[in-house]
C-alpha cells in the first residue's frame, strides 16, 4: 500500500453541531476524525499532521504560506506517495491555488472539504477523504498540480471555484470542466489541467485589495484603496473587462501611483479582453497600464498577485507573470 500524508487544517469536515447554540463549530482533530472512518487503513498507510482547526474564513494568505512551507518540508524526504489536505470550503479554492503556485512536486496533492458536518446523517467528509485516497493511489494522478475533490469530481486548483453556498455539488470548473471523477473507487481522467506554473518565493505581500465593479460606480473606492498605501489591486470588471467612466478615473488614479492593477471579470466564466473602445472599456484600461488576467476569478487573481508581489514589484515583470 502507498504511504499517504493527511494534513488536517479544519473546516466543516472537523465540525459538529453544538447542542447549546444549534450551530456548527470546530470540534474534532485529525486522529479523532480518522477513528470515525476506519476503512481508510485498508486503502493506504496513513500518516497524520495536525496543522490546525481553522474555519475556512479564518484562513489568511500568511497561513497559506505557512502551510505551503510545512507541506514542502514534510514531503521533502520522499517518504510519501501523496498528500491530502482537509480544508474549510469557503477559502478552499484560494488555498488550493496558493499551494498549486508554490509547491512543485510530481506526487498528488489533493484538497478536500465537507459541506455537511459529522452531526448530519449525510456527512460527506468520509466519502471525500476516501475518494482522495483513491486519487493518490492512482498512477495517472502524478504531475497534475494541486487537485480539489468533493462529491466525486476532480478539478484543477487553478480552475475550480465554489458555486453554491450549501450544495454538496458546489465545486466546479466553469470554463473548462472537471479533470475527471471518482466512482466507487475507480479514478477516471478526461483531460489535463489547462495550465501549470510554479512561482518560487519565500515571502508574500498580502496588502492587496479586491474591488468589484457595479453599475454607476465612481472613483471613490479606488482612490480610498490607493490612498491607504495598498501594494496591489484586483478589479472585478464587467463583461470581458469594462468599467463605468467614473470608475475608470479611479483605476487611472491607482495606476498613476505605480500600484499594479490586475483586471478580471465579475462573470463566473471567461477571460478579460481589450475588444471594446468606448470610455472605460478594455482598450482604455490596457492603454492605462492595467494587467489583464487569464481565466482567473477575483479571489484567485488576488492570491497570485500576493505571491508575485513577494517576488517582485516591477510592473513589467508582473505583467509577464500574469
Amino acid at each position: 500500500m502507498k504511504n499517504i500524508l493527511i494534513v488536517f487544517t479544519g473546516g466543516t469536515f472537523s465540525m459538529r453541531i453544538d447542542e447549546k447554540t444549534k450551530s456548527a463549530v470546530p470540534f474534532f482533530h485529525g486522529e479523532e476524525l480518522l477513528r470515525l472512518i476506519p476503512d481508510l487503513n485498508k486503502l493506504a498507510n496513513i500518516s497524520v499532521y495536525e496543522f490546525g482547526n481553522y474555519p475556512g474564513p479564518h484562513v489568511t494568505p500568511e497561513l497559506m504560506l505557512e502551510l505551503s512551507k510545512k507541506v514542502k518540508t514534510l514531503i521533502g524526504d520522499g517518504n510519501f506517495d501523496g498528500v491530502i489536505i482537509t480544508h474549510g470550503t469557503d477559502t478552499l479554492e484560494e488555498t488550493a491555488y496558493f499551494l498549486d503556485l508554490t509547491i512543485k512536486t510530481e506526487m498528488p496533492v489533493v484538497l478536500i472539504g465537507a459541506m455537511k458536518t459529522s452531526s448530519e446523517p449525510d456527512w460527506d467528509g468520509p466519502r471525500n477523504l476516501i475518494d482522495a485516497i483513491h486519487i493518490c493511489n492512482n498512477p495517472n494522478s502524478r504531475d497534475l498540480g494541486v487537485l480539489v475533490c468533493l462529491n466525486g469530481e476532480i478539478n484543477a486548483a487553478s480552475e475550480v471555484t465554489k458555486t453554491h453556498t450549501e450544495d454538496i455539488e458546489t465545486f466546479h470548473s466553469l470554463d473548462f470542466g472537471a479533470l475527471g471523477f471518482v466512482e466507487k473507487g475507480k479514478v477516471v481522467y478526461n483531460r489535463l489541467p489547462r495550465k501549470l506554473e510554479t512561482i518560487v518565493t519565500e515571502k508574500i505581500n498580502s496588502n492587496v485589495d479586491l474591488i468589484k465593479v457595479y453599475a454607476g460606480m465612481n472613483e471613490k473606492f479606488f482612490k480610498f484603496s490607493a490612498d491607504s498605501n495598498v501594494d496591489g489591486v484586483v478589479v472585478e470588471a464587467m463583461g470581458v473587462g469594462n468599467v463605468p467612466p467614473a470608475a475608470f478615473e479611479g483605476i487611472k488614479y491607482i495606476v498613476e501611483k505605480n500600484i499594479p492593477v490586475v483586471l478580471v471579470s465579475r462573470c463566473q466564466a471567461g477571460e478579460t479582453l481589450d475588444i471594446y473602445g468606448y470610455p472605460g472599456a478594455g482598450k482604455w484600461l490596457k492603454k492605462a497600464g492595467v494587467i489583464f488576467s487569464d481565466y482567473l476569478n477575483g479571489q484567485k487573481a488576488r492570491i497570485k498577485l500576493i505571491i508575485c508581489l513577494g517576488k517582485t514589484g516591477d510592473l513589467q515583470e508582473l505583467k509577464k507573470m500574469f
